[in-house]
């Protein structure tokens, strides 16, 4: 995280866009808001940013992934979706899948998997891209809204000065 820290500071004058394009990058997703807040940047613009970095990406994912299924059963209808994930990742988004569906793996996602992996995971089960929009955005702006917070009191908390 440090390095993250780092990296946006670099952009001083940039620092809002280097928070918008990290916030689209799987796993980085999470950490940019607190990181922002706590850098002193405004915090509301903060977290539009974040969500926007976040939510756009995992829509292409949505979007793409809409695509490719639709590709694939044209080309072989009897395959389209066979493929089973292997990695310890993909097994934890079924397994999140298996116990609480779909509004469980969007919620728990950013701490589990990831949202642009879940989202795509969502959408090799078969589930409408509607409601995975749907629950993707809930749990995006859920999880902004959480961070931001969460930032805020935390900033609060900090001596200044140190």
């Amino acid at each position: 995280m440090e390095e993250l820290r780092v990296f946006i500071e670099s952009f001083e004058a940039g620092a809002y866009i280097s928070l918008f394009l990290l916030a689209a990058v799987p796993w980085i997703e999470v950490g940019v808001i607190p990181i922002g807040i706590l850098m002193g940047l405004n915090p509301v613009s903060v977290a539009v940013l974040g969500f926007l970095g976040n939510w756009i990406t995992v829509i292409l994912v949505i979007l793409l992934f809409d695509r490719w299924n639709q590709w694939r059963k044209r080309r072989k209808p009897s395959r389209a979706g066979e493929a089973e994930a292997t990695s310890k990742r993909k097994q934890r988004a079924r397994r999140l899948w298996e116990r609480f569906g779909l509004p469980g793996l969007a919620l728990l996602s950013p701490l589990a998997t990831g949202t642009h992996l879940a989202a795509a995971v969502a959408m090799a089960f078969r589930t409408s891209k509607g409601k995975v929009t749907l629950w993707m955005t809930v749990s995006i702006f859920l999880w902004t809204t959480l961070l931001a917070v969460g930032s805020l009191r935390l900033e609060w908390a900090i001596p200044q000065g140190t």
